[in-house]
C-alpha cells in the first residue's frame, strides 16, 4: 500500500460524521441530565480552569507518546518525531472505538516509513497493557475505603496478568506457529500473524523497558487523575488527592473493560456514582464528570482528528496534479 493510497483511501468524511454524532449525542444525553448545572459548572472552572485542565491532558498525551517512541525503537524502527507524533496523534481519532482497537489504524501510517504492521501492533499492545498497569496501580490510592469495588479491580488484574503471561511466554508464540504452519486457512493466517506479534511484544517487556514504560503510564495518567482532583475543587467537592485518584482510575478501568468505545457510558457511570457515594450531589457529579470527558476523551479526539485533516491537506498540497 502506498503512501499516496493510504492517504486517499482515507474515509475521512465518514469518520468525521461518526464522530460527530457521536460527540453529539454524548453532549447531549449529558445536557439532558442537567443541562442548567453542566452549563453553571463551566462557568465555575472558567477559561483559566479549562486551560489546567487541558494543559494536564497534553501532559499525558506528551509521555505516552514518548513511551510509544520507546517501543518502537525497541522493536527496532525509531520514526523521526515529527512524522511519528503527528501519526500518534492522529490515531486519537479512533479513540472512541471499542477497546481502542481503532487506534492500531497508526499501523497504515506508519507502514510508509518503514514500520511493518506486526511491530505496529506488539506497540499498541504493549502500550494498552502499560496503561492498564498505570490506572490499577492509581486504584490503590483508595481501594481500602471501596470494598464494593474489589471485585472489578481484580479482573483488571487477572486480564493483566493474563496477558503479560502471554507476553513473557517462550512456548505459547512457538506453538502458535507450528499449529498454524500446519494448517491452511485464514484463521491459521491470522495465528501465524499473532505468534510474530506476540514474539516481538515480549521485547517491550524486558524488566528494564517494563519499568520505564509503568513510571511514563503512572506519571501520564496521574496527570489527568490530578486534572480531575482540581476540577472537584473548583466545583466545591471536598475530595482527597488520593480519592479523585481512585475514582478517576476506576472509572477508566471500568471503561476499559467494557470494551465500548472509549469507555462511553461505563467510565461515565462510575465515576457519577462513586462521585455521589463521596458526597458530591448528583447534578455536580454529572457536571464534573462530563467536562472530565471533554477535557481528556474528546480533546484527544480533537487532536486526532485534526492531525488526520492536516495530514490529508497537506498531501493534496504537495502531491503532483494529475
Amino acid at each position: 500500500m502506498t503512501r499516496r493510497t493510504v492517504t486517499r483511501g482515507w474515509p475521512l468524511r465518514a469518520l468525521v460524521l461518526s464522530i460527530g454524532v457521536a460527540a453529539a449525542g454524548y453532549l447531549g444525553v449529558a445536557f439532558w441530565s442537567g443541562w442548567h448545572d453542566v452549563t453553571a459548572a463551566f462557568g465555575q472552572i472558567g477559561l483559566a480552569g479549562t486551560g489546567a485542565a487541558l494543559g494536564l491532558s497534553l501532559v499525558n498525551y506528551g509521555l505516552r507518546f514518548v513511551r510509544w517512541q520507546r517501543y518502537l525503537k525497541q522493536l527496532g524502527h525509531a520514526v523521526t518525531w515529527p512524522a511519528s507524533l503527528r501519526i500518534y496523534l492522529g490515531g486519537f481519532a479512533l479513540t472512541t472505538t471499542p477497546g481502542k482497537a481503532g487506534e492500531a489504524f497508526r499501523g497504515v501510517l506508519l507502514k510508509p516509513h518503514g514500520v511493518p504492521y506486526p511491530a505496529t501492533f506488539a506497540a499498541f499492545i504493549s502500550e494498552r497493557l502499560s496503561d492498564l498497569l498505570a490506572v490499577l496501580m492509581l486504584t490503590l490510592f483508595g481501594l481500602a475505603q471501596y470494598p464494593q469495588a474489589h471485585g472489578l479491580v481484580l479482573a483488571g488484574a487477572a486480564s493483566l496478568l493474563l496477558a503479560l503471561g502471554c507476553l513473557t511466554s517462550k512456548a505459547l508464540p512457538a506453538a502458535l506457529y507450528r499449529f498454524a504452519a500446519r494448517r491452511r486457512g485464514r484463521l491459521m493466517t491470522l495465528l501465524s500473524h499473532a505468534s510474530d506479534v506476540l514474539l516481538r511484544a515480549r521485547r517491550c517487556h524486558q524488566p528494564a523497558m517494563l519499568a520505564q514504560a509503568t513510571l511514563l503510564g503512572l506519571v501520564a495518567w496521574g496527570a489527568e487523575a490530578l486534572a480531575f482532583h482540581w476540577v472537584l475543587g473548583w466545583l466545591g467537592a471536598d475530595v482527597s488527592l488520593g480519592l479523585a485518584c481512585f475514582i478517576y482510575a476506576l472509572a477508566m478501568l471500568a471503561g476499559a473493560l467494557s470494551f465500548l468505545p472509549g469507555g462511553l457510558g461505563s467510565a461515565e457511570a462510575v465515576m457519577v456514582s462513586l462521585l455521589t457515594v463521596a458526597g458530591m450531589p448528583p447534578a455536580a457529579a454529572v457536571a464534573a464528570t462530563v467536562f472530565t470527558r471533554l477535557a481528556t476523551l474528546w480533546f484527544a479526539v480533537a487532536i486526532g482528528l485534526g492531525c488526520l485533516m492536516g495530514s490529508r491537506l497537506e498531501k493534496r498540497l504537495t502531491e503532483p496534479a494529475s
